[in-house]
């Protein structure tokens, strides 16, 4: 799952996804909430009759099981089931069976009064449930004019749904039938097989064909009025759903599904085992998307656009989402991970594996440096004094809803991509085909994946791979000068924190490799115990070809001055994104000062790559809300930014209808820069003016350059822009324009709208899938933060029913944007007293967080204001 942000600048996408998509042991902790494993399921008959109306279900289920010993009790999950009768048959005999619930632990056993026999049994269930309000399960989604009912099972909600043994190792098939009013249609992991009146008036019982082998998180039915539109792909029918209002946004993202179908079924030489795949945008949904099995769910953001008026950062996140969720139908669905501990094993693979389809169907979005950017990211998150292992204990919920997170999808993503720009990525192809050759229709654990790699490779990915995966953080490698083909380099692990000191006993086993032309490579591999390397001879040295190695990298001055001087010759985009992180990484470790990396980045300014001048001022972003403590500090870096960047915007010609995909983000971060940072007054007049014809006729305005305009203009607008924008948020039938407009109401700066933003937020109008996002970008308004803090503590009892967990994470989280020892304590006081579930590691990273920008401001701020006072007078 993904969740959403407000980017500062290029606001392409407001409503960015987040994707969601061991070994079952014998002994287990005391707190784990496994189920035995002498019982397993085979085969599920489910049969749910939905009201709408009331808000509830029943379901008749039957689940066809194995014993692998005889019993008088079997145990599976359950949670807000209300059982109506129960009665499990195996050896000619049927028996009724009393339910005990343990409600904490979200199981029930079934106990009859003689023991089942060892082998087949079949278990008959009768139950009623809720529809509820709460985004997971079965539950209700809304619109103005109606109620639809719609699935989110992942991790561990089917049991809401239906009783289930609901652990993904527990894999079986499924048979679904819908009783629902004639007037609706349903959709579920198969197609309709049967369509029959009743039972009952106004009904008719939709049945769908038999699941593969499945996980129970994959199984998904929603019901409603949907509408869609088809396509096919490799002999597979393919559709775009939504609810009539919106039906008409479906066609890009066919025409995306369409495409990475095909080329998943190449590169995996295994096809795509469904006979159809249905994309569909739910109303109300918590996550980017969901990966259930041939019917994939989302938010309507996250894959409802209008091409013609869309961004360019919303075509390459829809398009981004659904690659990722269709890599799922592969790494995830045909073979799933044993347990939640290696869920990377789903979420990394399918972030990893995103990019493949969408790099090749639109190379002019330049992936490949959105993939190095996201790299950088992941980095200073693994920095952290608080990260975790790749593979990290998960045996309860809180703890399995805690794994999805920039690990398992950018770290093990980026593991990932490292060991195949080592190994060559035919070579990890080979890899990929054979592990999930091996594991079709059943489980997996990371050892499979990289001795299947490393069986065909003949290298040792085996080792490489466990000590990325078992190790938490990253490695720092420190290299000397080349002499005689050699050169030293030493590794310790990396703390984005200089009072961290690292345990020198932690090593990895690292691919490093070496730039020698301008796309040619030559990698070596740093053990443990290793104190230098081969290295190539090359006019320049640089030690992270093509950006693609998880590590930092520091350098000797004289060849970090050399590397300077010709980044914009020498390095690709990747390399000058990764080479500028590696600056910024050095300056928070007390490396480096601010002022270098300020002088690297004007030396990157005239840069042609979008991507390097957004990566590049996230650093100065953070050089301006951070180490910039006083208005006279801030005053000077905007002065700095007008000099430095306003002949290069300049340079750009007017907007035009052949600009590049990366000519309308260059432009766009630059009028960014201007606007908020600069304060140009020029760029700001003009920001209004795009921004009223952009509301006037979107269609008329370069969107992307439209959305940063209508997002300065937001910063510094007033009450007549701000009840026009809540009006789009309240009848806009286009979810980019809707969900747009709803995240700027938190950005203006005026108190009273601010105030205004906040009770809108909670009043009953925003969805609960978007509520608590108007809380997290109030506090990273700097301007908002204290009065958006101030406001979520006095009104807690109103926004404590919108928590979830993975909204809840994200609201704690946002309170990292906090830089005093008195906003840190305060924060920590009240969430002691107003816990958020699933919120332990969120709200001990924010504390750190706060601490590391103390800390930075007081080791940075005299370097910046030596700066200051080194630059020409302006």
């Amino acid at each position: 799952m993904k969740i959403c942000r407000s980017p500062k600048l290029i606001c392409t996408n407001f409503a960015a996804a987040i994707t969601l998509s061991i070994l079952i042991v014998s002994a287990l902790p005391a707190s784990a909430e496994r189920l035995p494993t002498t019982v397993l399921p085979d085969h599920y008959t489910l049969t749910l009759a939905p009201d709408l109306k009331a808000a509830t279900f029943s379901g008749i289920e039957t689940i066809e099981v194995t014993l692998a010993e005889p019993a008088d009790h079997i145990t599976l999950n359950s949670a807000e089931i209300e059982f109506k009768s129960v009665t499990i048959t195996a050896g000619g005999q049927q028996q009724t069976a009393t339910v005990t619930s343990d409600k904490d632990k979200e199981q029930s056993t079934l106990t009859v009064s003689s023991q089942i026999p060892a082998g087949n049994a079949t278990i008959a269930i009768a139950y009623t449930g809720i529809l509820n309000d709460k985004l997971r399960g079965f539950y209700l989604s809304k619109t103005p004019k109606r109620n639809y009912a719609v699935t989110q099972f992942e991790s561990t909600d089917a049991r809401r749904a239906f009783p289930s043994f609901d652990e993904p190792a527990f894999k079986a098939t499924y048979d679904i039938s819908l009783i629902i009013d004639n007037a609706d249609t349903a959709i579920s992991n198969g197609p309709i097989i049967s369509d029959t009146p009743g039972p009952g008036e106004g009904k008719h019982t939709l049945k769908f064909l038999t699941t593969p082998k499945m996980s129970s998180y994959l199984v998904a039915f929603l019901v409603g009025d949907f509408q869609c539109t088809e396509g096919e792909s490799d002999g597979v029918k393919i559709r775009g759903c939504a609810t009539p209002d919106k039906a008409a946004l479906t066609p890009y993202s066919v025409e995306v599904a369409k495409y990475v179908l095909h080329y998943y079924d190449t590169y995996f030489g295994i096809p795509y085992p469904l006979k159809k795949l249905d994309l569909i945008a739910i109303p109300d949904f918590e996550a980017g998307a969901m990966e259930n099995f041939g019917a994939i769910t989302y938010r309507e953001t996250a894959m409802l656009i209008d091409p013609k008026t869309a961004s360019v950062g919303a075509k390459k996140e829809v398009a981004l989402v659904i690659a990722h969720e269709m890599a799922h139908q592969w790494f995830g669905d045909l073979v799933t991970m044993q347990w939640w501990d290696n869920i990377w094993l789903n979420e990394g693979f399918a972030t990893w594996m995103e990019n493949k389809p969408v790099a090749a169907m639109h190379p002019e979005w330049n992936i490949d440096q959105v993939v190095a950017a996201d790299e950088d990211g992941t980095l200073n998150l693994d920095a952290q004094p608080t990260t975790r292992a790749i593979r990290a204990k998960a045996d309860t919920r809180e703890e399995i809803e805690e794994m999805f997170d920039g690990i398992s999808y950018g770290k093990a993503s980026d593991v990932l991509l490292s060991v195949e720009n080592y190994l060559g990525p035919e070579t990890f192809r080979k890899g990929v085909h054979a592990y999930l050759s091996a594991h079709l229709y059943a489980n997996a654990t990371a050892e499979d994946f990289w001795g299947a790699q490393t069986a065909t490779s003949h290298k040792p990915v085996d080792k490489i791979m466990e000590s990325f995966v078992v190790q938490p953080g990253e490695p720092l490698l420190t290299f000397g000068e080349a002499s005689n083909g050699t050169i030293s380099v030493a590794q310790k692990r990396f703390f984005i924190s200089p009072s961290i000191q690292p345990d020198p006993k932690q090593k990895w086993t690292i691919p490093v490799c070496f730039k020698t032309g301008s796309d040619t490579q030559k990698c070596e591999v740093l053990g443990p115990d290793d104190s230098s390397l081969r290295v190539p001879s090359s006019s320049l040295f640089f030690a992270n070809a093509g950006g693609k190695g998880y590590y930092r990298s520091a350098y000797p001055a004289s060849v970090y001055a050399t590397l300077v001087a010709n980044a914009e010759t020498d390095l690709s985009p990747t390399e000058r994104i990764s080479f500028t992180g590696d600056e910024w990484a050095q300056v928070r470790a007390n490396k480096a000062t601010v002022g270098d990396y300020l002088n690297l980045v004007a030396a990157l300014k005239g840069d042609a790559s979008a991507e390097v001048v957004g990566s590049a001022f996230d650093g100065v972003n953070s050089i301006y809300d951070q180490v910039a403590g006083t208005a006279e500090e801030k005053s000077a870096i905007a002065a700095w930014l007008r000099t430095t960047f306003a002949p290069e915007y300049a340079k750009l010609p007017p907007p035009s209808d052949a600009d590049s995909p990366n000519t309308r983000e260059l432009r766009a971060h630059f009028f960014g820069i201007l606007g908020y940072y600069a304060k140009d007054p020029s760029v700001l007049a003009q920001a209004r003016q795009i921004a009223e014809k952009y509301l006037a006729d979107p269609a008329s305005v370069d969107a992307t350059l439209g959305q940063t305009a209508l997002y300065l203009a937001a910063r510094n607008g007033d009450a007549a822009l701000f009840d026009k924008l809540q009006k789009i948020a309240e009848t806009s039938t286009n979810p980019e324009f809707q969900e747009g407009a709803l995240r700027l109401l938190p950005e203006f700066e005026s108190p009273a709208l601010v105030q205004r933003s906040l009770e809108y937020a909670v009043s009953g109008k925003v969805r609960s899938q978007d509520a608590l996002i108007q809380f997290m970008i109030g506090l990273d308004v700097d301007a908002n933060r204290e009065q958006t803090w101030k406001y979520l503590k006095s009104h807690w009892d109103a926004i404590r029913p919108l928590l979830t967990p993975e909204l809840g994470s994200g609201l704690v989280g946002s309170t990292s944007a906090f830089c005093s020892a008195q906003a840190r304590d305060d924060m920590k006081s009240f969430f002691a007293e107003h816990r958020v579930p699933d919120s332990d590691r969120a709200l001990k990273q924010s504390v750190e967080r706060i601490d590391g920008c103390i800390e930075l401001r007081s080791l940075q701020q005299p370097n910046l204001d030596k700066w200051v006072a080194s630059q020409p007078k302006m």
